[in-house]
């Protein structure tokens, strides 16, 4: 037993930031779950003050839901669908790009769809938005990571069982159900999926321009994640100063030039596709994917 909980515990050390984040999200669907059944009361009343409200007035006294509703599923295949696309998006991104890039497209996508969400409800006469409800779900900052990979590199191909198709081409088809949705019952699921392709849409054509429109935000992200990391209680007496390259020290010369050969090797996959890429090329992004 002891030795399956060592197990469990590096296991859950290991995951990537996108699995711990999926990780989170099945668990606050359960603890939903239980204490529905505990209270027996409706799912939908549960945890109440994760939703986004669509009323401007309700959002204000709960400012922390434009992203905790992206925590929230009452509905298990809606928890599921969007687990399994993070999955698989998660892990071509933690491959290709930084880690604060990565978790600024998703968190800014959930953030543009829950603003468009109440932008639109608020603008829209009472009579068309009287039976919309509270905003949950993941979608806006999924769509967001899916535009964004089908926007940067629009004309690598992926296999769709024996049809090769272009990225540019799935990305299209994803906002144009989203637009017919809009005539459907989940009318403010989809305002938040397109909230969430529009930004996904943004990042990549302003990331191609060389501009990183989420870098403050990526920042915002290091200094919320440095506060909860332990810090080492041991201090170091003496320190060997490190011998500037360039006005920078070695790891800082370092981090420039991993990041230089990244942007050179995305550069590379925009213009000719993840195959043309060397051995040594996919190695590089791999591991940089992972630190």
């Amino acid at each position: 037993m002891t030795s399956l909980s060592y197990d469990i515990k590096d296991k859950l050390k290991n995951l990537n930031i996108f699995e711990k984040i999926i990780a989170v999200n099945v668990i606050i669907f359960f603890a939903s779950w239980l204490i529905a059944v505990v209270l027996k009361i409706p799912r939908e009343s549960t945890l109440t003050w994760l939703e986004l409200p669509k009323d401007f007035l309700d959002f204000i006294v709960q400012p922390w839901s434009i992203i905790s509703y992206g925590f929230l599923h009452y509905r298990p295949f809606h928890l599921l669908f969007n687990m399994i696309v993070l999955y698989f998006v998660s892990r071509t991104m933690v491959n290709l790009f930084p880690r604060n890039q990565s978790l600024s497209i998703y968190f800014l996508g959930i953030i543009a769809g829950g603003l468009a969400y109440v932008s639109v409800y608020n603008i829209m006469p009472e009579h068309l938005s009287s039976k919309v409800g509270s905003l949950v779900g993941a979608s806006a900052g999924v769509n967001a990571l899916l535009i964004f990979i089908c926007a940067y590199m629009p004309y690598r191909e992926t296999q769709f069982f024996a049809i090769k198709i272009k990225l540019w081409h799935i990305g299209l088809a994803i906002v144009v159900i989203d637009f017919v949705g809009l005539f459907g019952i989940n009318q403010g699921g989809k305002v938040a999926h397109l909230g969430g392709s529009l930004l996904g849409y943004l990042y990549a054509t302003q990331l191609l321009k060389g501009k990183d429109i989420g870098k403050s935000f990526g920042e915002f992200i290091d200094r919320i994640s440095s506060f909860f990391k332990q810090k080492p209680t041991l201090k170091t007496v003496h320190k060997n100063k490190k011998k500037p390259f360039a006005g920078h020290n070695k790891e800082q010369f370092s981090e420039f030039n991993n990041q230089k050969k990244i942007d050179l090797i995305l550069d590379k996959i925009s213009k000719s596709g993840y195959d043309s890429l060397t051995k040594e090329e996919k190695a590089f992004l791999f591991k940089a994917g992972k630190d």
